[in-house]
């Protein structure tokens, strides 16, 4: 029943990117199939009692389609057995700079979500039960990253959640193909070779400290070539 249940779940995620195209939607398979990111945050029920979720450089929102499927697979008895119950009556926002990203979000996500063109270091965050970031902050520089950081705790409320995912720049081959790879994904996107600021895991870990986080890591590589690290941040 699990396996079915996970490809019920992948399927249900992935179908309304249909809507935005062939690219939206092999690729929103192909990434909620193998990011294990996506499978942790269920599995684990990292989201568990959230109900307003901020998600920062979200994409095309497959975050949000991921949390939508879980809700409506849940109520339908198709749920991966062995997992906690999923989020439900979530409200999810998404802030996206590309806005070719926003455009398939909205194809395939409708009206019913909330979606904002514009720059994490500058968006109105609002408030949030818990702030989801991705391999996001590794394209900004030193000190943005500690402002975004900053801003993602005050707009937490009490008791608030990051997850964080991170690459480990202590990571050795891992983590230069999760360099390659974030080179050949912003040559891709027209931006050339832009610098990319990265930390290992005891550094990033120090930075959090310092903006108001205590944190403990979870690796978020498996089934992958990378050196991934999903930090969970509470607030102090």
């Amino acid at each position: 029943m699990s396996a079915r249940a996970r490809a019920l779940l992948l399927a249900a995620a992935s179908e309304p990117y249909r809507a935005a195209g062939r690219f939206a939607y092999h690729f929103a398979r192909g990434k909620l199939g193998r990011d294990p990111a996506f499978t942790a945050i269920l599995e684990r029920g990292l989201l568990g009692g959230r109900s307003r979720i901020l998600d920062l450089g979200c994409g095309q929102g497959l975050l949000g389609s991921w949390l939508r499927a879980a809700a409506r697979c849940w109520a339908e008895g198709c749920w991966p057995a062995g997992w906690p119950p999923p989020p439900r009556e979530v409200s999810w926002r998404g802030i996206e700079l590309m806005p070719r990203d926003i455009e398939r979000a909205r194809r395939a996500l409708g009206p019913g979500v909330e979606l904002t063109l514009g720059d994490i270091r500058s968006a109105s965050f609002d408030t949030a039960d818990a702030v989801v970031v991705l391999d996001v902050l590794h394209y900004l520089g030193f000190e943005e990253q500690r402002a975004v950081l900053l801003r993602v705790r005050a707009a937490l409320r009490v008791p608030g959640l990051l997850l964080l995912r991170v690459g480990d720049r202590a990571g050795g081959l891992r983590f230069r193909i999760s360099r390659w790879v974030d080179h050949a994904a912003l040559l891709a996107r027209g931006h050339g070779l832009a610098p990319l600021h990265c930390r290992g895991i005891a550094q990033w870990r120090s930075l959090l400290r310092e903006c108001g986080f205590d944190s403990e890591p979870l690796p978020m590589s498996q089934g992958t070539p990378f050196a991934n690290v999903m930090l969970i941040a509470h607030p102090t």
